[in-house]
């Protein structure tokens, strides 16, 4: 079973930037595909983008391409979530997810291990 703990989120200003990272462990990190989710108040979890185990295959929501950027770094057992030009709708607990078949889908049921969240708030 492998345990992820995001960091990074917090209050920023709309046009501002965080970087959110999740560190894995307990098992071999460079054969997962990651993700991160997002789940604002009162509404569903969404995909928000994905890496495979690789890093060859990445994959972004619409509402957030040009905006994010996923990175992953296997040596440190983390992957990234840059986020640039944010906007008060970014505003959600964002969570990571772990796919051992290390592909990183656009869909949550494809993932088996997922962090806690950190909160992000983006105020206009």
């Amino acid at each position: 079973q492998a345990q992820l703990v995001e960091s990074g989120g917090g209050l920023v200003q709309a046009g501002g930037s965080l970087r959110l990272s999740c560190v894995v462990s307990g098992r071999t990190f460079s054969h997962f595909g990651m993700g991160w989710f997002r789940q604002a108040p009162g509404k569903e979890r969404e995909f928000v983008a994905s890496i495979s185990w690789s890093a060859a295959g990445t994959l972004y929501a619409n509402s957030v391409k040009g905006r994010f950027i996923i990175s992953r770094d296997n040596a440190k057992n983390t992957v990234y979530l840059q986020m640039n030009s944010l906007k008060p709708e970014d505003t959600a607990v964002y969570y990571c997810a772990a796919d051992r078949f290390g592909i990183g889908a656009a869909v949550d049921s494809e993932y088996q291990n997922w962090g806690q969240g950190t909160q992000v708030t983006v105020s206009s």
